[in-house]
């Protein structure tokens, strides 16, 4: 089949037919050499994918029970598993009865019973995450190497908090390199620096590309011998999670490898599929390799996955109001994953970027086998699958592809705990419905779930030309307009500034640059509207700048004071006369004021508090949904007068939350309370009387 695929006469669609005809050869003859304890894990799963309530609890198992330091609290959230959920019936009898057991003993002895569960657990996971330890790491790379199998490491660890664990983290990935058994590693810019600043884009790509040197030195530093006796620098990989690190991530990596001291390196970055944005980022990557290698450097490698960080991505994007920034169908994503294969296989581009194919779809890894074929790029695209995933599979494509990489994450023993999110998120993603190991352990050709999954990729190679590409998240603060709410509308929270998006990042950048011009202002006092200038003035300073000062502002004297509480006091029967619906609908009117101003308030926070402008936003989105939130409350009662005011409210507004904190008093309870309109604030410009969101409502007014 291999031949006649060289012969380059096939359409896709052709393709796609002998691709499930290969596909179905190659399942029998894993079928038919799986070995014994494969075949008892395939049973295992095949039992668990039946066992709804067994799933969840393993899932709940690994990502709750073993992660408090506690063994006593650690029991007690095991026993709470066992009592929601049951002892799972997808375990052997032997594993039930222990399970059993381990539950009614871990209350009097939790320092026996969870550490032998936690033994356990990683006994059972080994298979997938390796242990890091040098006698037991080594021996298996080697009997990988002495199979024909080479190995993608990556350094599973905790999560970097700080620039400290950052510089740990970095030297462990050091150390790796320089393992005589280890040739290639994968590591994600996340892992080795921890002040990521979308904000701040430039300043950190440079930053990054200080630990990309480091990694690239220790590459080139040891490199592997050839049997022809020449050297050859390992391969450092770039892996990346977030959707925030897919332009950070391929900005650094361009930048350092067109260095003079990286030119004649090849090193690989990975790109997600389930990403709408990859397929344009494959093409500027495969236009600047070419740049690149005939500028005299050498090619890089593209890593083609289609995501595993899904579930991160949809709680980030509720939480924040963002839309989901990859793909909102599986059907969408594979038929992606194919467009860019087909582009990575096009000999105009295989010529500068090694193609890595990294799936455990059989349709997609026999597909991708006849396509190389068919285009003559052979030598230029590998597979590769992960460690300890359907190895009786891995054998056999090993020998039909003439070569196999293995992606393994590997920790260490004290360690284990931080590779539990790892550990479920593969569990998670290889459990899914729609994912074909789901179907794997118990598929034959022809069976129910073969014909699923064949319908799935036939289904997805048709739309691989049509299915839509680009970024699902396209906010621009600098252009779009802001959107006008009303009282009766439900409430829904403000959207955050995605920083992830570059627009942004220069939109607020500009407005903090114009900021910090205005230096020696006079703030005035602002009373019933009037502008008002004194002969005390108070100083205010900017941090950013060794608290030089900025600016200065009006102090109030006794008469000044007296005259607000008097403007103040005649306020109360403006707004008592006012029903709940029309003070709703001015807080509505103030919410959007607090829009249109964003940019400038997060501007004037950062000079006036130094606050960063990620902290700022948020700040500015709290203070818009008071005002819908207080709005929403008695919007029934719209017919009803309020009550008129008590009195009134002095609040003294904190440097930590000064907006939030103005808004949230001010807007609070719009059937009636205390006049919220006067407060006394340690800082000058964006928080006095003048501006607070009060003072906005009774402009409103």
């Amino acid at each position: 089949m291999m031949a006649e695929a060289r012969r380059g006469q096939w359409t896709d669609q052709q393709l796609a037919a002998k691709a499930v005809e290969l596909a179905e050869s190659i399942l029998k003859q894993s079928n038919a050499g799986m070995r014994g304890k494969e075949k008892m894990q395939a049973q295992q799963m095949v039992r668990m994918m039946n066992d709804p309530a067994g799933k969840a609890f393993t899932l709940a198992l690994a990502d709750r029970v073993f992660r408090p330091s506690s063994p006593a609290r650690g029991a007690e959230l095991f026993r709470y598993l066992l009592d929601g959920y049951g002892v799972p019936r997808y375990l052997s009898a032997a594993d039930r009865f222990a399970m059993k057991m381990g539950g009614r003993f871990s209350a009097q002895f939790p320092g026996v019973v969870m550490p032998m569960i936690t033994s356990q657990l990683r006994k059972e996971s080994s298979n997938v995450i390796l242990p890091a330890e040098d006698g037991k790491l080594r021996p298996h790379l080697r009997r990988r190497r002495k199979g024909g199998i080479r190995m993608n490491i990556n350094q599973l660890g905790e999560a970097i908090l700080g620039e400290s664990e950052a510089h740990h983290r970095l030297q462990q990935v050091v150390d790796r390199l320089t393992d005589k058994d280890c040739d290639y590693i994968s590591v994600k810019i996340s892992a080795i620096f921890s002040q990521i600043h979308l904000v701040a884009f430039e300043e950190t790509v440079k930053l990054i590309q200080e630990r990309l040197r480091i990694l690239y030195r220790a590459a080139i530093t040891n490199a592997v011998t050839l049997p022809d006796g020449s050297r050859k620098p390992k391969f450092v990989n770039l892996d990346m999670e977030e959707y925030r690190d897919l332009h950070l991530t391929a900005e650094a990596f361009k930048r350092t490898l067109m260095e003079d001291e990286f030119m004649q390196l090849e090193a690989g970055i990975v790109l997600q599929a389930y990403l709408p944005d990859s397929w344009e980022e494959q093409m500027k990557l495969c236009a600047w390799a070419k740049e690149r290698v005939e500028q005299g450097g050498a090619r890089i490698k593209i890593r083609l996955v289609k995501g595993a960080n899904l579930a991160m991505e949809k709680v980030e994007a509720s939480m924040h109001g963002w839309a989901q920034a990859p793909y909102g169908t599986k059907a969408q994503v594979d038929a992606n994953y194919k467009r860019m294969l087909h582009y990575g296989c096009m000999p105009d581009n295989a010529r500068y970027v090694q193609f890595g194919v990294a799936s455990h779809n059989l349709f997609d890894l026999c597909y991708a086998m006849l396509l190389r074929e068919r285009e003559g790029v052979r030598d230029q695209v590998e597979f590769e699958m992960l460690e300890g995933m359907a190895n009786h599979q891995a054998r056999v494509i090993r020998q039909a592809a003439d070569g196999l990489l293995l992606y393994a994450p590997v920790v260490l023993k004290e360690d284990f705990h931080s590779a539990i999110a790892y550990l479920v998120r593969r569990l998670d993603e290889n459990t899914s419905e729609e994912n074909f190991l789901h179907d794997l352990f118990g598929m034959t050709p022809g069976s129910r779930s073969w014909e699923i999954q064949k319908k799935r990729f036939l289904k997805a190679c048709q739309e691989k030309d049509e299915v839509k590409y680009g970024p699902n998240r396209t906010q621009n603060r600098a252009a779009d307009p802001i959107q006008p709410s009303h009282y009766r509308d439900a409430f829904a929270n403000e959207r955050d500034t995605d920083w992830s998006l570059r627009q942004n990042a220069e939109w607020i950048n500009g407005l903090i640059a114009a900021e910090k011009e205005k230096s020696g202002e006079e703030i005035p006092l602002v009373i019933d509207g009037e502008e008002i200038t004194t002969n005390l003035w108070g100083v205010g300073r900017d941090p950013s700048r060794h608290n030089e000062v900025s600016y200065k502002f009006a102090y109030a004297d006794f008469d000044q004071i007296e005259h607000a509480l008097v403007t103040a006091d005649r306020a109360r029967s403006s707004w008592a006369s006012k029903s709940i619906g029309e003070r709703a609908e001015i807080l509505h009117r103030v919410a959007q004021e607090l829009s249109r101003i964003r940019g400038e308030a997060i501007a004037a926070m950062v000079r006036d508090a130094g606050k960063a402008p990620t902290e700022a936003d948020v700040e500015v989105s709290e203070a818009i949904d008071f005002c819908r939130y207080y709005a929403e409350g008695p919007r029934r009662n719209e017919r009803r007068r309020g009550n008129v005011p008590a009195g009134y409210h002095l609040r003294d507004v904190s440097l930590e939350f000064p907006l939030r904190h103005s808004d949230g008093r001010c807007s609070c309870r719009p059937d009636g309370g205390k006049c919220r309109g006067i407060q006394t604030v340690r800082t000058g410009r964006l928080y006095g009387l003048a501006d607070c969101p009060g003072v906005l409502a009774c402009r409103c007014a």
